[in-house]
């Protein structure tokens, strides 16, 4: 079948597909720098001080060299590639369902981001799992498919879902307070600016702006995910307060510069990307 006939959703799981590579392997290292932050891996240990996004930086590039930056990078991709195709082509074929004939409104759009979310998150969640596991420094897979197995193995196929509360309590505000800033602020725009040729920088400034505000709103969340998968004897409740004894309040904020940059250069570079090849396609994203 050539691509040019393809069903517009599978046209825009392409198009997902294809933005999610590119920004996955540019911003890797900021999320392995954040898991690190939240787990304090890498030799750098609680009471040496204040740890900071540049210490586990340099200790990341000291003890396993530069490319230890992209430690993880394959259970990203086997993430990433199905996981933001499947996230686009549901946010357009819900999108086409319920708004084809106008844009959705700010609350519309917040239930149509946090919904592609929710399908893509629960589906990708024993990925996602692994990738965290890889990053955090703990655990010695070799692969995506050997993790897995071992995770069956050893601790049964639950642990696959560990942690799947705090992703959607995470991942579903995110995705839908993004695309309600982002849709909003790109509505705003003067009508000569988002039909020029210089719309992907104004839709990539839009995508900045909605990217660092839904991160920061879910950024407690993402820490407590992260918890519960490196530590899969923990409860979503019990990862709460362990946060809460050990670090107090600011814990909740572990990780959160270095997962404000990969989340909000992510998802613009996504959004910018899919949107100039769905227009390409001739189909309105």
């Amino acid at each position: 079948m050539e691509l040019s006939l393809a069903h517009p959703a599978i046209k825009a799981f392409m198009c997902g597909s294809l933005s999610g590579t590119c920004s996955t392997l540019l911003f890797q290292p900021l999320d392995l720098v954040k898991t690190r932050l939240q787990t304090l891996q890498s030799g750098v240990q609680p009471g040496s001080g204040r740890v900071g996004m540049t210490a586990v930086l340099l200790s990341v590039v000291r003890t396993e060299r530069l490319l230890g930056l992209w430690k993880g990078i394959s259970p990203s991709f086997a993430r990433t590639i199905p996981g933001v195709g499947l996230y686009f082509s549901t946010y357009y074929s819900l999108k086409q369902h319920f708004f084809q004939e106008r844009s959705p409104r700010a609350l519309e759009a917040v239930l149509l981001g946090g919904g592609a979310r929710t399908v893509a998150g629960v589906f990708m969640l024993p990925i996602t799992v692994i990738k965290t596991r890889y990053e955090c420094g703990r655990y010695s897979y070799v692969s995506v498919a050997g993790a897995l197995r071992s995770v069956l193995q050893t601790e049964g196929p639950g642990a696959l879902f560990s942690g799947l509360m705090a992703t959607l309590l995470r991942d579903v505000p995110f995705s839908g307070i993004y695309v309600m800033f982002y849709s909003q602020t790109k509505a705003a725009l003067p009508k000569e600016i988002s039909t020029s040729a210089s719309a992907p920088l104004a839709n990539f400034g839009c995508g900045i702006l909605a990217g660092v505000l839904a991160s920061l709103i879910t950024q407690p969340a993402d820490v407590v995910k992260t918890q519960v998968q490196v530590n899969p004897q923990l409860r979503t409740a019990e990862a709460i307060r362990y946060i809460y004894m050990e670090h107090r309040l600011q814990g909740f904020f572990r990780g959160a510069v270095p997962r404000a940059l990969r989340r909000t250069m992510m998802a613009a570079m996504a959004w910018t990307v899919y949107e100039q090849m769905m227009a390409q396609f001739g189909l309105k994203s």
